[in-house]
């Protein structure tokens, strides 16, 4: 592994490796790592995220450091919120459907308030991004998606994340659309076991692949790609496979934006080998940006990796939230109310 260049490459690798912290402020360690440029953001999970003034805290500490650091985070709603001290309780997506089914333009203008109120919140506290939206379809299957997803067939997943992407960017934050090419048919969670989805291609581009297109169509910023194999159109799992990275993202589907690992930690990316090997196949195959979560061993085992080939750091500035976007209290106020009744629900 000490070679200078990855396997194929005549140039140098470009990634950026987003970093996990350890609680609710930094330690002297995340300190020094922040400072390498090969560090491209922070990923902040429930165990930072105490109060939105803890959080804005930790935020203007990090930006101290570097200030051209993103700053991520998962809030989606329902089970993957990891702040909720202090700002909205925000529902599972799918908890729109209803709305939608019951009638299209009040079910669209509900996920973009939701998108909305979702963005502006972080977007308050500093936060660049949340890792959203889901764009799986919930087959009924896969119990870790479930209401994560927005509906149960692919044209209302791709028409509601069309409208939450909107309110998302109404509130000046970038959408990564996750988890390409789709991960609600592999029955298994991928932070514990293997995924395998045994589907054809036509199948999955079809269906699942359906409100990918439709954002990429949209000028999606960011995709995160899912640690599923599927057996019947390449034989690596797609984040680490360049038939789905480079050929079908790529090439086929003319995607430009940038491509997020999913964690490289999870079981179902022990396959790929060591952690520096995982990260070697994930940059070979076309993925920019590694995310390697609760292994702080293994998140430095792939640090030391990127300097010994001597990996560029990417420029992620694509990603940075914009401050100009227009504040709107009484939109904010229905969106607030909205989130509130989907709650209680």
């Amino acid at each position: 592994m000490n070679n200078n260049k990855l396997a194929g490459q005549s140039e140098m690798p470009q990634a950026s490796l987003f970093l996990d912290l350890d609680g609710t402020t930094l330690t002297s360690q995340e300190r020094e790592l922040l400072m390498s440029p090969l560090i491209g953001g922070v990923i902040l999970f429930g165990r930072n995220s105490e109060s939105a003034e803890q959080v804005s805290q930790l935020v203007a500490d990090i930006r101290t450091i570097r200030s051209d650091l993103i700053l991520s985070i998962d809030q989606e709603g329902g089970r993957v919120q990891r702040l909720k001290n202090g700002v909205a309780r925000l529902p599972p997506v799918q908890a729109l459907l209803p709305i939608y089914q019951n009638d299209k333009n009040d079910g669209l203008l509900a996920a973009e308030k939701l998108g909305y109120l979702m963005a502006i919140e972080m977007r308050s506290l500093d936060v660049d991004i949340s890792f959203a939206p889901v764009l799986d379809v919930d087959y009924g299957r896969n119990t870790v998606i479930a209401n994560r997803a927005f509906a149960t067939d692919s044209e209302s997943v791709a028409v509601l994340s069309e409208s939450y992407i909107a309110g998302m960017r109404k509130a000046g934050m970038a959408a990564t659309g996750k988890h390409f090419p789709g991960h609600g048919w592999a029955n298994a969670d991928t932070h514990l076991a293997d995924a395998i989805d045994e589907r054809s291609f036509e199948q999955i581009w079809n269906l699942d692949m359906s409100p990918f297109r439709a954002a990429i169509d949209n000028g999606l910023e960011a995709m995160m790609f899912a640690h599923v194999l599927y057996t019947s159109c390449d034989p690596s799992p797609a984040g680490f496979s360049q038939f789905w990275i480079e050929e079908i993202l790529r090439k086929r589907l003319q995607f430009n934006g940038l491509i997020f690992s999913d964690d490289l930690s999870m079981k179902a990316a022990h396959s790929a080998g060591s952690y520096s090997q995982r990260a070697e196949q994930a940059i070979s195959a076309g993925c920019q940006v590694l995310l390697c979560c609760n292994e702080r061993a293994g998140t430095l085992e792939i640090l030391e990796y990127l300097r010994q080939v001597e990996c560029q750091p990417l420029d992620l500035n694509r990603l940075r939230g914009k401050t100009e976007i227009g504040f709107d209290e009484a939109y904010l106020k229905e969106a607030r109310a909205l989130a509130k009744s989907l709650v209680e629900e």
